[in-house]
């Protein structure tokens, strides 16, 4: 089972989108019954890749990416083209995200759907396949086919069963992401044909590894210009998949109208593949490219921009799934400011902040679309005093609120010290400090606290003054099943976040070095028990707190200690900093 174990993840929601196609359209309970239990084993046949992982990552492997499936050019050979899959921590993590996701909005759609209920349910786990894929995908040809099979299931979800501008906001979303597709593809290109000139054997292939061997030559065989032209191929499509500012003007039309299912999913898994193209792709394919300081200050400015500015504008929305929406923009500015400022500590805190984003935002989305069910309306005015008639709807929203926000012991304030701390022990950012960007950054977190609070206050404080809301009833148990999942990684990655930070030490290293210009060093393990002075890229994140609030923050100040003892260290913390 090991050796296919990435295979059988991949095809299960596919095997249940073929199963329903031969179910009659008449029979809704049975369909519904049919999309949630192949969900629901997506997920449960995800679960035994989590022992099988960490065996690996606790044993000593030292191999860049594992359960490999496939060789290369094995599927169409005449182009070079291959079934490879693989994974590494970084995509591992984000699998195991897609398939708890995928599980929980499909269950929360029993009750939302009612229209051409097969139809739904085969495009959503057709989606399912699709994400799986891009994270799994270890050539170049078969990512781009994962990655546009996911546009078009995505497309008809919103313009289906999504609200009154569905259209308008199915057609936006399409043309953007199409856009940045068509940009890709002719980077892909690119690489695909320097290969052939650059590699000894002279061979045509999409093997992401081999392309890895090549590509970063090109800022020296093409020059700085043509390198920062194909860096930007890949940065717009990723951009706009984020999306960052100023490609982000689609994000709140698709989700406002959207179904919530759909919402959880775009939100908590599609908007990574931005992220995680960044990290895959844009970094050790353009190391070149990224120490220019001019390219590199732009895409942190625009990281600044787009946290500030979605916190801003989410304090000014009326609409509850709109203000959720925006603070996308600002959340994910988090995590590309941390994959930029290319660090260990701000690289992993990228990804367990992509991680936290999904968790917190995708309940989010699911406490909108409960009120949304009950009273057909998401104005923030049409409600208030909630509380009184929904308490454990309310006890929950509270949580999740204060997880989004960053409060210590939960999740985001894991993720978000991370990313500030990687930030901050740069020396150097792009001809700045890393404490500029950090303090540019920081009002971030400050205004997330306040539209969240002040939504809060407004929507379940005081007394019921709207008729309407009266006669509410509490989360029923499916309900409240969907939101069991999430809070309890909510609260696993804020009191004991360190095997997260085990899982990723291995690829993050791995890549720091790749960008740094060092000869990235495979047997660096996340079992190591001390830190190399002099390795720069070396994280050591076994550091066993003697609280569980400490254990959000020793991992990431041992390494920083550690390296400051280290004169060869190049992120070398004062000691201030660690108070």
């Amino acid at each position: 089972m090991e050796s296919h174990i990435l295979s059988i993840i991949l095809f299960t929601p596919l095997v249940g989108a073929i199963l329903l196609l031969f179910v009659p359209k008449e029979n809704k309970d049975a369909i519904r019954w049919i999309a949630n239990i192949f969900a629901l084993a997506g997920f449960l046949i995800s679960l035994p890749l989590v022992p099988m992982f960490w065996g690996k990552v606790t044993g000593g492997d030292t191999a860049p990416f594992k359960f490999i499936e496939g060789t290369a050019n094995n599927w169409i050979p005449s182009i070079g083209a291959g079934y490879v899959l693989g994974i590494d921590g970084i995509s591992f993590l984000l699998i195991m995200l897609t398939t708890l996701l995928g599980w929980v909005s499909i269950l929360s759609s029993w009750t939302a759907i009612e229209n051409r209920v097969k139809e739904y349910y085969v495009w959503f786990l057709i989606l399912q396949t699709g994400m799986l894929g891009v994270f799994m995908a270890l050539d170049f040809f078969l990512f781009f086919v994962f990655w546009e099979a996911m546009l078009v299931p995505m497309y008809l979800l919103i313009g289906i069963w999504g609200g009154p501008r569905k259209l308008y906001a199915a057609i936006k979303f399409f043309l953007y992401t199409l856009a940045g597709s068509v940009l890709m593809l002719l980077g892909i290109l690119f690489l695909y044909f320097h290969h052939h000139t650059a590699s000894i054997d002279h061979v045509y292939t999409f093997s992401i590894p081999e392309l890895y061997k090549t590509a970063p030559q090109i800022y020296t065989d093409y020059g700085p210009y043509a390198a920062t032209l194909l860096f930007l191929s890949f940065f717009f499509a990723f951009a706009i998949k984020v999306p960052m500012f100023p490609f982000h003007t689609w994000l709140p039309d698709a989700h406002v109208e959207a179904p919530t299912a759909g919402s959880v999913i775009l939100a908590g898994v599609l908007l990574k593949m931005g992220t995680y193209g960044f990290i895959r792709f844009s970094l050790p394919f353009f190391p070149g490219v990224l120490q220019h300081g001019r390219v590199r200050f732009w895409v942190m400015v625009l990281s600044v921009i787009a946290i500030i500015y979605g916190a801003l504008v989410s304090l000014m929305q009326k609409d509850m799934k709109k203000l959720v929406a925006y603070s996308s923009v600002s959340h994910l500015g988090f995590c590309t400011l941390g994959i930029f400022a290319l660090s260990p500590l701000g690289l992993s805190g990228s990804v367990l902040q992509q991680i936290n984003h999904g968790i917190s935002t995708g309940a989010l989305f699911l406490i909108v679309g409960i009120l949304y069910e009950r009273r057909h309306t998401r104005e923030i005015a049409e409600y208030g005093g909630i509380s009184n008639v929904m308490p454990v709807y309310a006890t929950i929203t509270m949580i999740m609120f204060l997880s989004s926000m960053g409060l210590p012991l939960l999740n985001g304030f894991v993720g978000e010290f991370t990313i500030l701390n990687g930030t901050f022990a740069q020396k150097e950012i792009a001809g700045h400090s890393g404490w500029f960007w950090t303090a540019w950054a920081v009002p971030g977190v400050i205004l997330a606290a306040a539209y969240l609070l002040w939504l809060y206050q407004r929507v379940f404080f005081g007394t019921v003054t709207n008729p309407k809301n009266e006669k509410l009833h509490d989360l029923t148990p499916r309900e409240v099943a969907t939101f069991v999942p999430l809070l309890i990684m909510a609260f696993w990655i804020g009191l004991f976040p360190k095997p997260f930070f085990q899982i990723l030490e291995q690829p993050v290293n791995h890549l720091v070095a790749t960008v740094n210009g060092e000869t990235p060093k495979d047997d660096t393990t996340a079992s190591a028990q001390t830190v190399t002075p002099g390795a720069p890229a070396t994280i050591q994140t076994h550091v066993a707190p003697p609280t569980a609030v400490k254990a959000s923050t020793a991992h990431v100040l041992a390494p920083l200690a550690a390296r400051s003892n280290a004169s060869a260290a190049t992120q070398a913390v004062p000691a201030k900093g660690k108070n």
